[in-house]
């Protein structure tokens, strides 16, 4: 499929819009050399709303376009619990986290860690997360793109990989944070507006011309596919070779409410560099905060981008509505129907123009992400292991020319890695499993760093050291126990292995780096409480109503 000259405008005008944006937010005033604060956190000058919409766009990529709608194609509307219950968690993170990191006037993740505990904390958990991003981020999100333009365009694999890289090192290496976080407001204009094309496309796929009836229709033909919360056997979906699983082992029934769940959502908003950075680039705490609001409400709305598609596109291949659709949604090695198919061959489908628009939406989401996971690996790198190891007295500039050599390695190495996930069926479930290795050791680091004054260094290491072998053990002597669920315990166990150390070690007293927290700290104001009920609110009834 060839993009039409009017949808060929469309996207191409996007592409020189985030250009130009780009370089544009990048300029420096005359005379003045640009520091690691204007690279690394955009100057701390960015108000609420570039918070909020730097945060979806962040997070929002072709895990969600690509894996989530995959998701929603095998197992429905339950997928959606990592956006409805992300909503929530913001709030957590805004009210309990947020206000510690600003406090603290830190740069990173790791920076916090150091503060609160050593520097063999700091440097193995800075460790930890470039592995983690440039192996598992990057690379997976360079793989769903390009899967998306081989789909849609037949561009092969290599040269989709190569050209999402160079477009978003175009910008972002040279302007840092900054361009990053300005050009994602434009991102979200258009993945929103894009996403919500396709859904509506799709809709009217279904309902014979009438997306009011195709939304409709969904619940009365597939009714296993909205039920959020799973019961074991509930559902079988495909493994990607051929048989079937039990969705269950990826949303096991209650734990995604008041189970592992949870440890995957702080982990991800709350100590994950490329999210909580934007929150330290903001203005103030009362800006970053209205930020976190703001991005909750659109996760509210992102079922409706990336799921809803996901299950038309089961409907329109489960009733044999489209043959071209269904051969489309074929691996072209295997002959199966594969999961992750779903959104690129949506788009296909869309009228000219609004093909366009839509992927535009599909790359903004990609190259957003892409660009936010690279910037955050540099300041990771040369925040915490550069100036640490390599050159203490590092001078400003020197530290920013080492953040942008860091992220064009991260795109390289990611470039290289990426053709590997290819065997996936549904490379979001991958994702989120792997991230999960090291999810319950960070969510224990900072949980009782910040709310518990005992906990020791020593307690720290070894929930950092322990948390990928303890989850890869449970993984092999566990194979049928659920990847959350897994989570949870190796959680549970870690929490107590810190308790017992840091008593023992301790004896009973502070440590001397714990930090100081009261009420006045984690007081808001009345909109950020405004909108914090509100989101509380409306979550509650989505989950009732599609208990």
């Amino acid at each position: 499929m060839l993009l039409e000259p009017l949808d060929l405008a469309v996207f191409i005008g996007y592409c020189l819009l985030i250009v130009g944006m780009g370089i544009f937010v990048s300029r420096e005033k005359k005379g003045h050399v640009k520091n690691s604060s204007d690279y690394f956190l955009a100057s701390k000058a960015l108000p609420w709303w570039a918070v909020g919409a730097s945060l979806i766009a962040s997070n929002i990529s072709a895990e969600q376009f690509i894996g989530m709608s995959g998701s929603g194609f095998a197992l429905g509307l339950a997928i959606s619990t990592y956006e409805w219950m992300a909503a929530v968690t913001l709030l957590v993170v805004a009210i309990f986290f947020l206000p510690v990191y600003i406090k603290k006037g830190i740069y990173t993740m790791p920076g916090f860690l150091l503060d609160r505990y050593d520097t063999r904390v700091r440097t193995t958990m800075a460790i930890f997360w470039l592995l983690l991003y440039v192996f598992v981020n990057l690379t997976s999100v360079l793989y769903l793109g390009a899967l998306s333009l081989n789909t849609i365009l037949n561009v092969p694999m290599g040269y989709g990989i190569a050209g999402l890289a160079l477009f978003a090192m175009i910008y972002s290496i040279y302007g840092g944070l900054k361009a990053v976080a300005w050009t994602d407001v434009i991102q979200v204009v258009f993945l929103i507006a894009g996403g919500l094309a396709t859904t509506y496309i799709a809709l009217q796929m279904v309902g014979s011309g009438d997306a009011w009836d195709g939304l409709s229709l969904l619940r009365e033909e597939v009714p296993g596919h909205f039920s959020m919360i799973l019961s074991r056997g509930e559902m079988m979906i495909p493994d990607g070779a051929g048989g079937i699983r039990d969705a269950y082992l990826d949303l096991p029934g209650i734990s995604v409410l008041v189970g592992g769940m949870w440890i995957t959502n702080l982990s991800y908003w709350g100590f994950n560099q490329y999210i909580t950075q934007r929150a330290l680039a903001a203005k103030n705490l009362d800006e970053a905060q209205k930020g976190m609001i703001f991005a909750g409400f659109l996760k509210l709305l992102m079922p409706l981008i990336v799921v809803i598609p996901g299950i038309a596109a089961y409907i329109i291949v489960n009733n044999g509505i489209d043959v071209g659709f269904i051969e489309s949604m074929k691996d072209p090695v295997t002959g199966l129907v594969k999961s992750d198919r779903a959104y690129p061959t949506l788009l296909q489908l869309l009228p000219v123009g609004l093909k366009g628009l839509a992927f535009a939406a599909l790359t903004a989401a990609i190259v957003s992400s892409l660009a936010s996971m690279a910037n955050s690996t540099s300041t990771i790198f040369t925040m915490d292991i550069f100036n640490k190891y390599i050159d203490q007295n590092a001078s400003q500039s020197k530290q920013v020319k080492v953040g942008r050599i860091t992220a064009l390695v991260a795109f390289g190495v990611a470039s290289l890695v990426a053709p590997a996930l290819g065997a996936l069926d549904q490379a979001f479930q991958f994702i989120q499993e792997y991230t999960g290795f090291i999810s319950p050791g960070v969510f224990a680091i900072f949980f009782f760093g910040v709310f518990w004054k005992k906990t020791t260094s020593n307690a720290a290491l070894t929930g950092a050291a322990l948390s990928i072998p303890l989850s890869v053990v449970l993984k092999v002597v566990f194979p049928a126990l659920p990847f959350i669920d897994r989570m949870g315990i190796v959680f549970l166990v870690l929490a107590a292995l810190m308790i017992v150390i840091s008593l023992i070690e301790g004896k009973g007293k502070d440590h001397p780096n714990s930090i100081e927290i009261n009420k006045e700290l984690f007081s808001t104001s009345t909109t950020f409480k405004i909108g914090a009920i509100l989101i509380a609110g409306i979550t509650a009834a989505l989950y009732i109503t599609f208990w």
